[in-house]
C-alpha cells in the first residue's frame, strides 16, 4: 500500500510492469494526437494544447521508468521464494524479506496481493489478499524465538471485523501459544507457524498453484468481536424491533454486543 504522498511514479513501481507501459502509451497518444485537436477559449490553455505534441515523448519516457523497476522487483521476489530451502533459511530473513516471501507465496496461489509498503500503521495489516471478491488480511511476524500470543490474534480479529474482511491470516516464522490457538479455533482466523510456512513454500515452489483453503465467516460459527464469545440468535421481545431476530453475545449482560441477523 503506497503512502498518501507518493506520486504516480511511486505507484507505478508497485504495480505490474505492463501497467507502466500502458500508461505511457495512453499519455503519449493523448498528448501527440488528441490534445492538438482540442480547442479552448483561453489563449494560455490553447498554447499548452498546441505545445503538447512536443512533450509527448518526454512524458512517455518518464512514465516508462517504473516498468523495469517493477519487473526487477517481481523477479527478485520470485527468486527470494525459490531460494528458501527450509525453516532455518526463512528465519534468517529480515522482517521486510519475510513479508515479501509471504506475499509471494500467496501470489503464487492466484491471490491478488497488496503489500503495505508504507511501513506505517494500518491496523497491523501487512498484506491484503483479494480473491473471488473477498479480502483477507495478513499480518506477518518474523519472530524466531518468541511465540505469538493471544492478544495479537484477538487484535487482528477485531481489525478483521472492523474492516469487514472475510478472514485474517497470521504468519510467523516461530510458533503460537496454546491460548492463541484456542482463541482462533472455530473463527475465520488462520494461524500459520514456521513449519507450516516452510511446507507452503515448498508446495508453491515445486508444484503448479493450487487453491488455498481459507476459513470464511459465512462457513463458521459467529463470534463476538469484543470478547470472542459465541454469538447466539435472539428475538427482540419489545421495542420498535419486537419480533425481529438479531445476533447477541452469549455472555449478555456482561457483553452487550449485537449484530443484525440478516448479515
Amino acid at each position: 500500500m503506497a503512502r498518501r504522498n507518493d506520486g504516480i511514479l511511486d505507484l507505478l513501481v508497485l504495480l505490474p510492469w505492463w501497467i507502466s507501459v500502458l500508461t505511457a502509451g495512453i499519455v503519449y497518444v493523448a498528448l501527440a494526437y488528441i490534445a492538438p485537436t482540442l480547442t479552448t477559449g483561453s489563449p494560455f490553455l490553447q498554447g499548452l494544447l498546441t505545445a503538447a505534441p512536443s512533450l509527448a515523448s518526454l512524458f512517455g519516457l518518464i512514465l516508462l521508468i517504473p516498468a523495469p523497476i517493477s519487473a526487477f522487483n517481481a523477479w527478485r521476489k520470485r527468486r527470494l521464494l525459490d531460494e528458501q530451502e527450509d525453516i532455518a533459511s526463512i528465519r534468517s530473513l529480515s522482517w521486510k524479506q519475510f513479508e515479501e516471501l509471504v506475499a509471494e507465496a500467496y501470489r503464487r496461489q492466484e491471490f491478488r496481493v497488496v503489500e503495505n509498503t508504507a511501513g506505517g500503521a494500518d491496523g497491523g495489516v501487512d498484506i491484503r489478499l483479494v480473491k473471488n471478491g473477498e479480502t483477507h488480511l495478513v499480518q506477518c511476524k518474523q519472530w524466531r524465538s518468541n511465540k505469538v500470543g493471544v492478544n495479537i490474534v484477538r487484535e487482528m480479529f477485531g481489525v478483521m471485523t472492523a474492516q469487514e474482511a472475510a478472514s485474517v491470516i497470521i504468519v510467523t516464522s516461530g510458533h503460537f501459544t496454546r491460548e492463541a490457538q484456542d482463541f482462533a479455533a472455530g473463527k475465520p482466523i488462520q494461524l500459520v507457524d514456521g513449519p507450516q510456512l516452510a511446507d507452503l513454500i515448498g508446495l508453491v515452489r515445486e508444484a503448479p498453484p493450487a487453491p488455498v483453503e481459507i476459513p470464511r465467516k459465512a462457513d463458521l460459527a459467529r463470534h463476538c468481536p469484543r470478547c470472542g464469545s459465541d454469538l447466539v440468535l435472539r428475538t427482540a421481545k419489545k421495542g420498535p424491533n419486537a419480533g425481529s431476530q438479531f445476533w447477541g453475545c452469549s455472555t449478555f449482560p456482561k457483553c452487550r454486543h449485537t449484530e443484525p441477523a440478516g448479515d
